[in-house]
């Protein structure tokens, strides 16, 4: 099946960037294997999180409305939020979520309606009131995001039984 015509239209052939055998000096490190697991990648993120909350805050100072504000920080993450580019949108679906879930409202998946909703219950309110519920956000979201101590100096796990070995006869 050919694609619609009108994506057609919109491709633009994309130049070739020549490769180089050594990584650019710009590039930040990912996360080591699969990033869900990676529990020092998890707090850069978390981190990336608390400084886009404030970064929204900041811009909204210029009358932008929070969905003019939150949108677009993703193309920005390795200058201003210190992670590679291609995990900008996590921060900012999760800033999205913090913002919604500082309202009241649940927040629930990236992918369902409750965060577009709760987004559009805000941009309804005064600029004002949308950066007091950033704020509240990055307040509550520096206040409730876990600890992290990195991976190699975390304690093992107890027992998952917890329980004491019964003597049988």
């Amino acid at each position: 099946m050919a694609p619609p015509r009108w994506l057609a239209r919109r491709r633009r052939p994309q130049p070739q960037a020549p490769r180089t055998a050594e990584p650019e000096a710009h590039s930040l490190p990912g996360p080591q294997g699969p990033w869900l697991t990676d529990p020092d990648f998890r707090a850069r993120l978390r981190s990336a999180t608390l400084t886009m909350l404030h970064l929204v805050e900041n811009v909204m100072e210029d009358d932008f409305t929070l969905t003019e504000a939150i949108d677009g920080f993703r193309y920005h993450a390795a200058e201003l939020l210190n992670i590679p580019a291609e995990y900008g949108i996590l921060v900012e679906a999760e800033a999205a979520a913090q913002i919604v879930q500082a309202t009241g409202l649940p927040a629930g998946s990236p992918f369902g309606i409750s965060i577009a909703q709760g987004l559009a219950r805000i941009q309804t309110l005064s600029v004002e009131d949308q950066q007091n519920l950033v704020r509240a956000a990055a307040r509550r979201y520096a206040i409730t995001a876990p600890t992290h101590r990195p991976a190699r100096t975390r304690p093992a796990p107890p027992s998952p039984t917890g329980q004491q070995s019964r003597r049988t006869r």
